[in-house]
């Protein structure tokens, strides 16, 4: 019937005019429907190819709707391990309709392409029919796919059309991959800018993108590569136009990786219409683990010893997962013994270039690549003598593991023997030192030149004894300064002489200045150290009695500790500490055998009858006792975990954990408050002591006689 072109009544019109237009929901529908069938033939069962271009977000839980024509036999049946390249959820079938509940976030403008394997069989007749789709979010798109007779079809299935040739059949390695020769069916030529589509028998054995270099059609670079799901589109170069055949080669440079379970599969390569099935092809299994050979890359020591402090250097290729600029590398050592509490980003290289960031936690040590880090599947990893690893204790053979992008490789086996090639220096942190002969260091002495408040000092400290001789240039003299001094971050070893001779390097490691000599000194001689005002540091800027503490790299624990008077005449001058309610005197002089004792402002503590370094000295804020998350770990032997947020202290079932910067703490699901919140220094997270004893059982003395605090269960 004819649209009437009579006007609209002079009233309606003057109130459309005046009427705002209310906007209409946009529509939205699926864009570049491509419906394909595996095998055209009629009533032949197929695979159906399925792409299609998103207007609309597609998240996981939605579903994606293909209807078939009523001609078309489908399957209730259908499952999810029948459709190949997405993730899916579940997957229903209602009359002609598949309804597929993804299990992956799809963003606007995503190409999805994806496979039903079976369940559809195509018309009897021959003839064109309609296939639709359309998602959760949008309406649906149609494409014709026309069927032919069997006895004639051109572009059926053709099985073992064509062989695979792969670098390496182990499961989950990275490989080169050679598809062909395939001989076109017909009288079928490539065409330049055409597309030919591979199908990987698994989605994960395809990086995020490959580029065109790393692929060849015929001998010649591709015109362009990308990736959707468990399919490769290759567009056709000019040097391959008007060839009757196909053959396609992957680089191992392109991150394709053989499939992780050892079975037999096969590829499947369409052009024009028809889809040319492959050779079966094996992958193979070794064992039961799921690393393949090329998975276990070496590690290199640059000392083998049980115990001995070493530098630990490998090459990692993470095959389709690639460390990129501020991405996470995490190391997983054989035991938390072998790592410090605190670690120095500058101490690991990642292809040459300093962490950005490196945080332990246990026997792990998580890596952030820097600034400007090319991203990579290859890294080569280097963790240096000064980040205080040791190796495990006991001699045996051992592995390190690497991850990345939820990736893990474990190395191959390394033997650790039974004594170190070279005694290395123990990371006061790690207690794992040397013993010591006990040379009685009574009468040494450390003076500071200038014991002003907030003035540049110099320091002379004078060593009565060695009780282990120390090598030049490969031992060190530490001298660890307590909370409260500045100490910068480069010391020059002109600014420092040992016995009058110049330093031969000089490390600082927070609060702990490592002084290499220049020359040999023999055990039972002495060492007079100088550090020059120049070195630039600074005395605190409150005034009290500091005590400043002398390791050496050969001997277990303290060498001594002497205070030092900031802001008055002598040390005398300064009142002991007051025992605070954190502090209870207790009268008693009977210590339990079992209890751990440190001293307020020494950083250290005694554990039946040896010393043993902390990082840190405890200290008094207001009338709580702050000590090292160090402390629980190596003093009461909890399992304690920490970085420079966050802080865990468990002891069987009971957890209790802190937050740096907060006065809340967690006992299990109960949040408790603090007298005084969690602080950082140097590094190390600092606890009000009383929250952990009084909640995991622990019980807090004071010994009047030597000024310390002792713990015990």
């Amino acid at each position: 019937m004819e649209k009437s072109k009579k006007a609209l009544p002079i009233v309606l019109a003057s109130a459309l005019a005046a009427t705002p237009f209310v906007a209409v929901p946009q529509a939205y529908a699926v864009e570049k429907l491509d419906v394909s069938a595996d095998n055209d033939g009629a009533g032949k069962e197929s695979d159906y190819d399925i792409k299609f271009t998103l207007e609309e977000d597609l998240a996981s839980g939605d579903t994606i709707t293909v209807k078939f024509d009523s001609d078309f036999d489908v399957e209730d049946d259908i499952s999810k391990k029948d459709i190949d390249g997405i993730d899916v959820k579940k997957v229903e079938v209602d009359d002609n309709e598949v309804i597929i509940t993804v299990d992956e976030d799809f963003d606007e403008g995503k190409k999805i392409s994806f496979t039903i394997k079976s369940g559809i069989t195509n018309p009897d007749d021959k003839g064109t029919y309609d296939v639709s789709v359309e998602t959760e979010n949008e309406s649906s798109d149609t494409d014709e796919v026309e069927i032919k007779k069997s006895s004639s079809s051109s572009s059926s299935k053709s099985k073992n059309d064509y062989s695979v040739t792969l670098s390496s059949k182990a499961a989950g390695e990275k490989v080169s991959l050679k598809l062909g020769k395939i001989s076109l069916k017909g009288s079928d030529e490539l065409e330049t800018n055409s597309t030919i589509t591979v199908t990987f028998p698994e989605k994960g054995m395809l990086p995020s993108s490959i580029d065109e270099d790393d692929v060849k059609v015929n001998g010649t670079t591709a015109k362009s590569v990308s990736i959707s799901g468990s399919s490769v589109d290759i567009k056709i170069p000019s040097g391959a136009d008007s060839d009757d055949y196909i053959t396609l080669e992957f680089d191992k440079s392109a991150g394709i990786e053989n499939p992780s379970s050892g079975d037999k599969y096969v590829f499947k390569v369409k052009y024009d219409g028809t889809t040319y099935e492959s050779d079966e092809f094996e992958i193979t299994k070794n064992g039961s683990s799921s690393s393949s050979a090329s998975d276990s890359f070496t590690v290199n020591l640059s000392d083998p010893g049980a115990g001995a402090r070493t530098s630990y250097t490998f090459d990692a290729d993470f095959g389709s997962k690639e460390l990129k600029e501020d991405g996470e590398l995490i190391l997983e050592f054989p035991s938390s013994d072998m790592v410090p509490g605190i670690v120095t980003a500058s101490d690991f290289l990642l292809n040459g270039k300093s962490a950005k960031k490196a945080t332990a936690i246990g026997n792990r040590i998580a890596l952030v690549a820097p600034t400007g880090f090319k991203a990579t599947s290859k890294v080569k990893v280097e963790v240096t003598y000064g980040a205080w690893i040791s190796n495990p204790k006991s001699a045996g053979s051992y592995t390190l593991k690497a991850t990345v992008s939820g990736r893990t490789l474990e190395s191959k086996s390394f033997s650790i023997g039974g004594s170190s090639v070279n005694p290395t220096p123990t990371n006061p942190t790690t207690s794992v030192p040397v013993p010591n002969t006990g040379i009685n260091n009574s009468t040494a002495t450390i003076a500071l030149t200038q014991n002003a408040i907030g003035k540049q000092t110099g320091l002379n400290v004078a060593i009565k004894g060695l009780g282990v001789g120390l090598q030049k240039q490969r031992d060190f003299i530490e001298i660890v300064f307590p909370v409260g001094y500045k100490v910068p971050a480069y010391i020059a070893p002109a600014n420092i002489s040992v016995n009058g001779v110049g330093a031969n390097f000089v490390a600082v490691r927070g609060q702990n200045v490592l002084i290499y000599p220049s020359q040999d000194i023999p055990a039972a001689t002495n060492a007079n150290i100088v550090i020059n005002p120049a070195a630039n540091i600074v005395n605190p800027a409150v005034k009290n009695t500091y005590s400043i503490s002398v390791f050496t790299s050969e001997e277990r624990g303290l060498l001594f500790a002497r205070a030092v008077g900031v802001g008055m005449a002598s040390p005398a001058q300064q009142k002991p500490v007051t025992p605070t309610p954190q502090q209870p005197q207790q009268p008693s002089t009977t210590i339990p055998a079992n209890s751990a004792s440190f001293k307020v402002n020494t950083a250290n503590f005694t554990l039946h009858g040896k010393t043993y370094p902390l990082s840190v000295a405890p200290y008094i804020d207001g009338n709580t006792t702050m000590v090292p998350a160090q402390f629980f770990k190596e003093a009461l032997a909890l399992t304690t975990q920490w970085n420079n947020t966050s802080v865990a202290v468990i002891s069987g079932t009971k957890v209790v954990k802190f937050t740096v910067g907060s006065k809340t703490a967690k006992v299990g699901k109960t949040d408790i408050q603090l007298p005084t919140p969690v602080v950082l220094k140097n590094g190390m997270p600092m606890i009000p002591i009383r929250t952990v004893t009084d909640n995991l059982g622990y019980k807090v003395g004071w010994d009047a006689k030597t000024s310390s605090v002792y713990v015990y269960k």
